[in-house]
């Protein structure tokens, strides 16, 4: 995966950053960490502009989100009941869950698409329930590039810092696969542990 990363980068420049942000919101296991930076290590080597690289990310950030966003508006909360019924355990939630979740977002919608833009799996996953309550698109649009932004500065920053010093290309890798790994990891623990509800109620 980190050479396909890098050698988008180096091929498409710009163009390999806003397809490879785009993926990685559509995709969660490709993570945004690497790649921008990878991104970062570019404009510390003066290969790109900080903030057209952010501008460029952002972009293909937020378009990336809107998949999951028509998803969800297309699908919609009442159509999914009889999906989570069926496979409620390898989604790690039960129809209460969905509909406490549901009731939270009607309320808090855009701050939690703000604050989720720092938080793994949850940046990308939390367009699909901000479609199905039917959440403002431009309101989604604007919060989740107002979140991006932030997000995407920061990581392309530390990696301009560091690539200054060291050639981190070689840390990409191994800091990949960790990443990957604990989020299955964590997903596996979710499931192995996971019961409805009202199940536990009765124990």
């Amino acid at each position: 995966m980190t050479d396909f990363i890098l050698n988008l980068i180096q091929s498409w420049g710009y163009a390999g950053i806003f397809v490879l942000m785009l993926l990685e919101n559509v995709f969660p296991p490709i993570p945004s960490e690497v790649i921008m930076g990878l991104g970062g290590i570019a404009v510390a080597k003066g290969r790109f502009d900080f903030w057209k690289l952010v501008a460029v990310a952002v972009a293909g950030t937020t378009l990336g989100n809107y998949v999951w966003y028509a998803i969800g508006r297309w699908i919609g909360y009442e159509r999914l009941k009889p999906f989570i019924d069926r496979h409620g355990r390898w989604l790690t939630l039960d129809w209460n869950e969905v509909e406490r979740l549901h009731n939270f977002f009607l309320k808090h919608g855009p701050a939690i698409v703000f604050v989720a833009r720092f938080m793994p799996v949850a940046r990308t996953m939390v367009s699909l329930p901000a479609g199905m309550v039917k959440m403002n698109q431009l309101k989604f649009l604007a919060w989740t590039a107002a979140g991006s932004t932030i997000w995407i500065a920061a990581l392309a920053g530390a990696g301009t810092w560091f690539g200054k010093f060291a050639n981190l290309d070689a840390f990409i890798g191994p800091v990949a696969l960790v990443a990957i790994g604990s989020l299955v990891l964590v997903y596996v623990w979710r499931v192995v542990r996971w019961k409805p509800k009202a199940k536990e109620e009765e124990a």
